[in-house]
């Protein structure tokens, strides 16, 4: 989480903070029950009324209820609402002090409470969560409100930035003026009384629409688990994964049936190993009708109102549409630059995506030949199996040759860990003294060169129903000079839980290790004065960009052979085999490229529509088509990343700015370059990094700190070669 105003001035956009799904059993009950009976909790009983005694004030974890969340929220709500009025009432002329800074240091109890509250919601809700959040999330919005539209308030900041420039601060203090101004200015404080009614009135339903599909989503992830009746029809499936599948199934009480689970993505991992034609079929076609089955979980008419009320506001605002309201306070700044990138990327990513389903269909066509059976056309359920199956032909291994030498807590620390251990000195030590959500969370305190603590960090690695999906990076405690705070950073995961025996990852499953960790160190690097600025607090199109370059470790030589070694007998994975993944990095880049392609053009062209061209629920799956052939993305093998039902970027923080993964690899790749030519994996490297740019946070323009390590301005071709796409010959 972020300083306390910023959260009240985000918190009502989002419905949520970060997060994924999965439910804690044998809790629920009493959770619910606690929920049920409001505010029991005192002064001295509440942990979020103080800040907590535990190292680096790490989280009460076995002392919080569901309970305190609501006392949390109301007694934090008030108390700001209280501090907010005391600077608005100071009859002394308005300074960087007694505005800026008590703003700052504002909200505390609502801090903590939400900080904690959004992070379970997305790593293990449960009923009274939901209930929680579906009750809070409009009463946050209207706090957030009350502080965002007071124009007692605005007048003491436009004041103080009208004088920035001769206040005597420094660049980050001036800076924290110009952004507070910039936000409240973004939130309406300019509006007339007329509007700033409407704008509370949206907020609140945009509030309560984003919670309602967040927990649609997740609902509908659980509720279209698909139940297979025999083992025969998993076939392809590893023993551990049918295991998995059997132990699902019990669960639901199905004792002898299997249950494949659904993770938020179109594809579904289970498709690149599934024999049976007819299961890999129904799993596709599973997954691409959530959300749009007409069902209690149908988001199409929440689709369709929030994205009505988006526009609306951002006209309200003075833009023409919401993806300008949006882009102006990113680094590409308008849609035009970002419809520019994509256009450009598209075609190329397209055609290479054809030329991969050409191989794949003359995979298929040798196949059934060889069997004496008539062919059949690609289809979006056979690209990942036929996949494998050309991989394997063409670099002659498959991915599931690498899992023995991918055992998930090896990867952790010695890949992960041992990658920031070489660039930039940290060292990392378990500890099992502090209380954990969920007895799978690993707790490790990380230290400095000098042996001084830098930061704690949660990693939660393995999916639950009570999780949300995806992985992703938030913050507990955000490092501040002025609050003399060390961070405290999760890193969140999605990993099917083995019913016994190793976890073994895929490759896939390694770099996003690798991704998320690039976000926890630049939470953990953190070294600006004002909570403003803290970790990861930069524009969406810049915050891929440092975890996208961590990944670049996951297969450089020397981190690899440290950790890429077999479970059971310890022996490093064969050279051989290495240089196979090495060489097939580009391999699937097409289809990589034009499945992510599709869901940010997607985004692009609903954030791009003004409100009277918004479909109503009944139309929106037939904009989506339209959309995407409009696009150039409508390849049938290869549907979107995400179909809008279950688009949760765009219905939470990356609303028109889910181009930012595409934009920040520009700069990533540059970097990347820029790394490999100046020696690799160095102290020296990864010093720069760390100096010049993770522990900046936001105190400085985005594309400065690029330009500030780089030394040159952001290129394009780094990409294209990355990706595979030769713009010349298509």
């Amino acid at each position: 989480m972020k300083h306390p105003v910023a959260l009240a001035l985000a918190i009502a956009l989002s419905g949520s903070v970060a997060g994924c799904t999965d439910t804690a059993s044998g809790k629920k009950e009493s959770a619910t029950s606690q929920a049920q009976s409001p505010a029991v909790a005192t002064d001295s009983s509440n942990p979020f009324f103080a800040e907590s005694p535990l190292p680096l004030h790490y989280p009460q974890f076995d002392k919080i209820k569901d309970s305190d969340f609501a006392p949390g929220f109301d007694r934090g709500m008030a108390d700001q609402l209280k501090e907010v009025a005391a600077i608005v009432d100071n009859v002394e002329a308005p300074t960087f002090d007694n505005t800026i800074l008590a703003l700052e240091k504002s909200g505390q109890i609502l801090n903590r409470t939400s900080t904690v509250f959004f992070s379970l919601v997305g790593v293990d809700t449960n009923d009274a969560r939901k209930a929680i959040q579906a009750e809070y999330a409009p009463k946050l919005a209207a706090h957030r409100d009350a502080i965002a539209l007071n124009p007692k308030l605005f007048e003491r900041i436009q004041t103080l930035y009208d004088t920035r420039d001769s206040l005597g601060l420094d660049a980050e203090g001036v800076r924290l003026i110009e952004r507070y101004h910039t936000d409240f200015v973004r939130a309406g404080a300019k509006l007339s009384e007329a509007d700033k009614a409407r704008l509370k009135t949206i907020n609140g339903e945009q509030a309560r629409l984003g919670t309602q599909f967040s927990q649609n989503v997740l609902a509908e992830v659980n509720d279209s688990a698909v139940v297979v009746d025999t083992k025969e029809e998993l076939a392809g499936l590893s023993d551990e994964q049918i295991a998995a599948a059997a132990a699902a199934a019990k669960e639901k009480g199905l004792d002898g049936k299997y249950v494949i689970a659904l993770l938020n993505t179109t594809g579904q991992p289970p498709e690149a190993q599934l024999q049976n034609r007819a299961l890999r079929e129904r799993l596709h076609k599973t997954s691409v009708a959530r959300g749009s089955r007409g069902n209690k979980y149908d988001n199409t008419a929440i689709v369709s109102q929030m994205l009505k009320l988006r526009a609306e506001k951002a006209k309200m605002l003075g833009y023409p549409t919401y993806a300008a309201y949006v882009l102006a306070d990113e680094t590409a700044k308008t849609p035009e630059a970002v419809n520019a990138m994509l256009t450009q990327l598209a075609p190329p990513a397209v055609a290479n995506a054809k030329r991969e389903g050409a191989a794949l269909q003359a995979m298929i066509d040798k196949e059934q030949a060889a069997k004496g059976e008539p062919t059949f056309q690609l289809e979006p359920w056979d690209w990942a199996y036929y996949t494998e199956k050309v991989r394997a032909e063409k670099y002659n291994f498959d991915e599931s040759q690498l899992k023995p030498y991918l055992e998930m807590k090896n990867v952790l620390e010695n890949g992960v860990f041992y990658a920031a251990g070489q660039l930039y000195g940290l060292s990392f030590k378990q500890r099992t003294d502090l209380p954990v959500y969920n007895p799978d969370v690993l707790v490790y305190d990380v230290f400095n060169a000098d042996g001084s603590q830098l930061a704690i960090f949660l990693a939660d690695m393995y999916a639950r129903p009570s999780k949300r999906g995806g992985a992703w990076m938030n913050s507990y405690v955000d490092q501040s000079a002025l609050t003399g705070n060390l961070p405290i950073v999760a890193n969140h995961l999605n990993i099917t839980k083995p019913a016994s025996g190793p976890t073994l990852l895929t490759w896939d499953e390694v770099t996003t290790a690798f991704h998320e960790f690039g976000h926890a160190l630049h939470g953990m690097f953190s070294n600006v004065e004002y909570p403003y600025f803290s970790g990861t607090s930069v524009p969406r199109d810049f915050v891929e960009f440092p975890s996208q370059v961590n990944e670049m470790w996951s297969d450089w030589p020397s981190v690899l052979a440290n950790y890429a070694k077999h479970y059971q007998t310890g022996e490093p994975m064969p050279k051989a085999l290495l240089d196979k993944v090495l060489a097939s990095s580009k391999f699937n880049q097409g289809f990589a490229t034009t499945e992510y392609l599709g869901a940010a053009m997607l985004d692009q062209s609903w954030h791009q529509l003004g409100a009277d061209q918004i479909p109503a629920a009944d139309g929106v799956m037939a904009f989506e088509a339209a959309a995407l052939k409009a696009n150039g993305t409508d390849y049938t093998a290869v549907p979107p990343r995400y179909r809008t039902p279950y688009f949760s970027h765009i219905m939470g923080g990356y609303a028109a700015g889910y181009y930012a993964y595409i934009w920040s690899e520009v700069l990533d790749a540059n970097t990347v370059e820029w790394i490999k030519t100046h020696g690799g994996l160095t102290r020296a490297n990864g010093d720069r990094f760390r100096q010049t740019l993770l522990s900046q946070g936001g105190s400085k323009d985005a594309l400065q700190l690029f330009h500030d390590f780089t030394g040159q301005e952001p290129k394009i071709q780094p990409l294209l070669e990355r990706r595979g796409l030769d713009v010349a010959n298509d």
